[in-house]
């Protein structure tokens, strides 16, 4: 395990009332890639009105309740594995004409 991780994940009532991305992916156990998709299939909300490019904090307690939250974790990691079926599948479906070869 990560050793920024361990210590995140070990302390108890220290941590801020605001995280950023990755970390809001450390504490809830999934990857920082993975939080845009949440956001997007509205399983996550950051606080405050972001900009889309911009930085996304979200609220610690929230977060320590979506833990807890057996239900919520489902939906969320079943959002994350439609979403990859989704867009490998679009790849699987490309269509022959974009990879032609050459004849010698």
């Amino acid at each position: 395990m990560n050793l920024e991780r361990k210590e995140l994940l070990g302390v108890r009532r220290l941590s801020p009332a605001r995280v950023v991305a990755e970390e809001a992916a450390w504490l809830l156990g999934f990857a920082p890639h993975d939080i845009p998709v949440l956001i997007s299939a509205k399983l996550l909300k950051p606080l405050g009105h972001p900009p889309a490019n911009g930085p996304k904090y979200f609220a610690t307690v929230e977060l320590e309740e979506l833990c807890r939250d057996a239900k919520w974790l489902a939906k969320a990691s079943d959002a994350i594995v439609d979403y990859w079926q989704n867009k490998n599948s679009r790849k699987a479906c490309a269509p022959e004409s974009q990879f032609v070869t050459r004849k010698p």
